[in-house]
């Protein structure tokens, strides 16, 4: 063998979110140096890689997921939101923006 663990979906996941993020970084200082034909480039490209990505959630359907999880957890408070937030992982891996998700958690717990 090849002496390497083999790349599971969730690594490939996170490869191509990182790829996403930086062409969305490079777009935005080409749009900032006026270089907007290469923004474009940036742009066309994560549009791409986003193809082989699972559907991202809406902030409603992220909202509903959330909802969802704190009521099947019985989460009652600010203690229970890693509990939340692994479970949120598990089912909905790459499907929605964690930090957002995360945020709404916390504003319902509190």
């Amino acid at each position: 063998g090849s002496g390497k663990d083999p790349v599971n979906d969730e690594d490939i996941l996170q490869i191509l979110s990182k790829m996403v993020k930086q062409r969305e970084e490079s777009a935005k200082a080409f749009e900032d140096g006026a270089r907007l034909e290469l923004a474009e480039q940036e742009r066309e490209e994560a549009e791409v890689i986003r193809e082989f990505m699972p559907r991202q959630l809406c902030e409603d359907d992220t909202r509903k997921a959330v909802e969802e999880v704190i009521g099947e957890i019985g989460a009652e408070g600010l203690r229970d939101m890693g509990r939340c937030m692994a479970a949120l992982k598990e089912r909905y891996p790459g499907q929605m923006d964690f930090a957002k998700a995360n945020g709404m958690v916390k504003s319902i717990l509190q």
